[in-house]
């Protein structure tokens, strides 16, 4: 059996406004698009992607599943996210290496820090 990682889903109230910062964010493109339902990609053909579906319900409490991101230069991909209207935000990581951010819709996300070698 083999199995192809296809997308994640990220639950949102308004799927087209979150998938569209998100698309921005990452640079990605946005291969479908409807009031339900907003899906990017890195490249067109290329997966995995993430697929914002609605749900009427605000999110509520820490994710239980969250996106890192390892940038090239840390402090200045924090400054561009929080000028795209990411927040910094405290799960209780206490002092790390890396950075908690939130989407517009409060969902988690880290930038890691450099990678050691």
């Amino acid at each position: 059996m083999t199995l192809e990682w296809e997308q994640v889903i990220v639950h949102s109230t308004d799927p087209v406004a979150l998938g569209q910062w998100w698309a921005e964010a990452l640079g990605w493109v946005v291969v479908y698009s409807s009031d339900e339902e907003f899906e990017i990609r890195p490249e067109p053909d290329r997966l995995p992607g993430l697929d914002f579906v609605r749900l009427d319900e605000s999110k509520k409490v820490k994710s239980r599943l969250h996106l890192d991101f390892r940038p090239d230069d840390q402090d200045a991909e924090v400054a561009r996210l929080e000028a795209h209207g990411a927040k910094r935000v405290d799960i209780g990581q206490g002092d790390q290496s890396w950075v908690v951010l939130a989407d517009p819709e409060g969902n988690e996300f880290c930038v890691l820090g450099q990678r050691r070698q």
